[in-house]
């Protein structure tokens, strides 16, 4: 039999990161600017739920967004193409952000010119989830084509969430997916969660999503 032994390394992780985050949430709130921060699965459509915002919305809200990823230099040039100020964040071995890498993205980035951060965190439903940013809002992206049982497979993540995404819906039927129940399940999770069915791909749901987005910006 294997004995176990708690040893305590005087040093809390997690309480570190959310002070952190604290001090980066005051700075985004000082400046006006609403920062979201993007979780959810490779493949769930974060990057594309961010490139079509910057589509609809960028020739009224002053847009800003940081990638992260293990190498985030190629999401980052899907949004600098948009002629958006865009921090990379590399993450290495890292299978999530945390606060004090997003610190450093934030002083990098012009806030006193932007209205909206986009933070794209790293294609995990584990790792994210207990590490704020200094986000204001924290928005899970999940697709049918991961099967219909993944919302209940990850219950933390999408309890702390403040929307659910379930995208591609125009493929339900041929992954034998259904999108209702990932509806239903995100909502006994967490009954007070807006959810929002959407595909990307033809538009439906999008709408909502721009509208999500728009009343949680401050007023200026």
């Amino acid at each position: 039999m294997h004995s176990t032994e708690e040893i305590s390394v005087n040093y809390d992780v997690l309480g570190a990161n959310t002070e952190i985050a604290r001090k980066s949430r005051k700075e985004l709130t000082e400046h006006g600017i609403t920062a979201f921060n993007i979780m959810g699965a490779i493949g769930s459509g974060k990057t594309l739920l961010i490139e079509k915002t910057i589509q609809q919305l960028g020739s009224t809200y002053r847009i800003g967004a940081i990638a992260g990823d293990v190498i985030a230099r190629i999401d980052a040039a899907r949004f600098e193409k948009y002629g958006i100020p865009t921090i990379g964040l590399n993450t290495g071995k890292e299978c999530h952000l945390d606060a004090h890498l997003v610190e450093h993205g934030l002083s990098n980035l012009p806030l006193d010119s932007l209205d909206i951060v986009f933070i794209e965190n790293v294609g995990n439903l584990i790792c994210p989830t207990d590490y704020e940013l200094g986000e204001h809002k924290r928005v899970v992206i999940v697709s049918v084509s991961e099967g219909d049982d993944i919302v209940e497979k990850h219950p933390l993540i999408f309890s702390t969430a403040d929307l659910i995404i379930v995208n591609k819906i125009d493929i339900a039927a041929a992954v034998s997916a259904d999108a209702d129940k990932m509806v239903r399940d995100a909502r006994t999770i967490n009954p007070r969660i807006d959810v929002l069915k959407m595909s990307l791909k033809t538009g439906d749901g999008f709408l909502e999503w721009v509208d999500f987005v728009e009343r949680n910006l401050f007023k200026k």
